[in-house]
């Protein structure tokens, strides 16, 4: 796969994003039956016997233990647990997609080791099933990686997206790219024979892959984020874009689609993470426009709406206004 450009800085491309930025509405969504816990980190809404639900990750905002819960919008608004789905405990970050009709859905597995002074690992599982209430478990990514994605191929292949890291790739997490016959090929061997796909981030910065979604013209749609830390220790999370051009085997420039700013205010789970904005899913619209659902700052779960980051014809400010 080869790369238009070359990386560029996180805050270059967000000084480029600025410089354009349109965001309509932004608004916090709200959950009920979670005990006072946080809920962010969600997924983009998805449609499971004729209603819609979004997975979400919920924890007490003075831990990294939580839990994935699906939960159903209600007349008031309101996003409440769908009780007769289980809660998939130890579970962060859920992603889900859809691939030859059936339903895919993972997370973020962490537990900890008490032979290794009870630190936190982790690594991507993955379950299928017709809706959310038959997930079955039927793979593993390898330890200590997260962000990884699946997305159906023109050719009805499966694309893989990854998240490799450690000081082979610069001791900062990049992105991979590999394609595989099936699902069933999904093992933690076939995950790690991903090729780096090249210029995606600028040394010392990272990032993943949050949704992928096969476009019209036949290319892959990327969204995901990009992250640094500043040198007070903060960290700074925006969401990003790209695209791949499979006949073409081309990648295009990381763009920013969205900071923290473009959100409501609210509160954080810790100071140094005010300025995180962790992409969850987008929702595209016919009049280009698109939802971004996002976890911000580690604390609360937002959606803003944008032009939409893969359509020619977005509309402007003034269109919308009308």
């Amino acid at each position: 796969m080869k790369s238009i450009s070359a990386a560029k800085p996180c805050e270059w491309l967000a000084q480029e994003y600025r410089q354009h930025r349109q965001v309509f509405r932004a608004e916090k969504i709200r959950f009920r039956g979670v005990d006072g816990r946080d809920v962010y980190n969600i997924a983009a809404p998805l449609i499971d016997e004729g209603r819609a639900v979004i997975p979400a990750r919920v924890e007490p905002r003075d831990s990294e233990f939580s839990e994935v819960i699906f939960f159903h919008e209600t007349p008031d608004g309101v996003w409440s647990r769908v009780e007769e789905v289980r809660t998939f405990r130890g579970l962060q970050d859920p992603f889900h997609a859809r691939i030859h009709g059936e339903l895919v859905f993972g997370g973020v597995e962490i537990w900890t080791n008490p032979f290794h002074n009870y630190e936190i690992e982790y690594r991507t599982v993955f379950y299928r099933g017709e809706s959310v209430g038959d997930l079955r478990l039927f793979a593993v990514g390898p330890q200590w990686m997260k962000d990884i994605r699946l997305v159906e191929l023109p050719d009805g292949r499966v694309g893989v997206f990854t998240r490799p890291n450690g000081s082979r790739y610069g001791g900062q997490a990049q992105i991979g790219w590999t394609i595989l016959s099936s699902l069933d090929d999904l093992s933690p061997d076939s995950i790690l024979k991903a090729e780096i796909l090249p210029d995606r981030f600028h040394p010392g910065e990272w990032g993943g892959v949050n949704e992928a979604q096969r476009l019209d013209d036949g290319s892959i749609g990327v969204l995901g984020h990009i992250a640094y830390r500043s040198e007070d220790g903060a960290l700074h999370y925006k969401a990003m874009c790209f695209a791949l051009h499979l006949d073409e085997d081309v990648v295009t420039p990381v763009r920013v689609i969205a900071e923290r700013s473009d959100f409501l205010g609210g509160e954080a789970k810790r100071p140094e993470l005010a300025d995180v904005v962790f992409s969850g899913g987008l929702v595209r619209y016919e009049d280009g426009t698109a939802h971004l659902y996002a976890g911000v700052s580690d604390a609360e779960a937002q959606r803003i709406l944008i032009p939409d980051p893969f359509s020619v014809a977005a509309p402007c400010p003034l269109e919308m206004e009308a």
